[in-house]
């Protein structure tokens, strides 16, 4: 009966993760918005690794205790073998706990340096100035320049697809926080600080923009738009607001 019974008990995490999937068309994002940039794609693999390592740490437990409750049930009023310790089984909780955190660690620290790595030559480079309560971007080698205002509404970013894009941060007066949710990543621009942020937009489509870093009264003002188009729609968009003077 004993081997057995932990023969079942072993199965139930593999059973309960094959039909988790099974009940999925696709893997899910756990919360996460769909990534629109190649940097997002790879932050997103990151968040659901750490999911799935939870809830297969989650089914592994849920077996253990199931297997406890069924295997150690009181079945006499006899008193159960008595044994201080077992050392197979605390070098393995011991053990097995390092290895996963560890293992975590390392793809967090590869993952970021990939995300957060800079380009030596990025194909379009653009300025981010925020200032309460508004954006200002400015393609220098386009000549364009975005401003929001109360009267026009906030600006839009227009991207072009597959190239990446250089955002150049400086904050005119509080901290602002640049943050595109579909990108999966932000970064803070703080007054006397030089930030920088490459992103290569890879979906096409339009996504909203936000600070989110509470910067006063009007901090819900500082919304915009990215919009990322095919590369020559991008130069075409590019040369009409630099010869409207935009």
């Amino acid at each position: 009966m004993r081997p057995r019974l932990a023969r079942y008990t072993q199965v139930v995490p593999v059973v309960g993760t094959a039909v988790l999937l099974a009940g999925c068309s696709r893997l899910p994002d756990f919360g996460a918005p769909d990534p629109a940039s190649e940097q997002g794609e790879q932050i997103h693999t990151l968040w659901r690794s750490y999911a799935w390592a939870a809830v297969a740490v989650g089914l592994f437990m849920s077996g253990l205790i199931a297997y406890v409750l069924i295997r150690y049930r009181r079945r006499n009023d006899d008193v159960p073998r008595q044994n201080p310790y077992n050392i197979p089984i605390e070098i393995l909780y011991t053990v097995a706990p390092v290895v996963i955190v560890a293992a975590l660690f390392g793809f967090s620290i590869s993952t970021q340096d990939a995300a957060t790595a800079l380009s030596d030559d990025p194909d379009v480079v653009v300025d981010v100035v925020g200032f309460q309560w508004q954006w200002r971007f400015t393609y220098p080698d386009e000549g364009v320049s975005l401003v929001g205002t109360p009267e026009s509404g906030p600006p839009e970013l227009v991207l072009p697809i597959g190239e990446t894009v250089r955002f150049n941060l400086v904050a005119d007066d509080v901290v602002h926080s640049f943050w595109v949710p579909n990108f999966l990543e932000k970064r803070d621009l703080i007054p006397g600080v030089d930030n920088a942020l490459d992103i290569t937009p890879n979906r096409l489509g339009t996504y909203p923009g936000r600070c989110a870093e509470f910067c006063g009264l009007d901090h819900w003002r500082m919304g915009f738009t990215v919009r990322v188009v095919e590369a020559d729609e991008f130069a075409a968009w590019a040369a009409d607001a630099a010869d409207a003077g935009g």
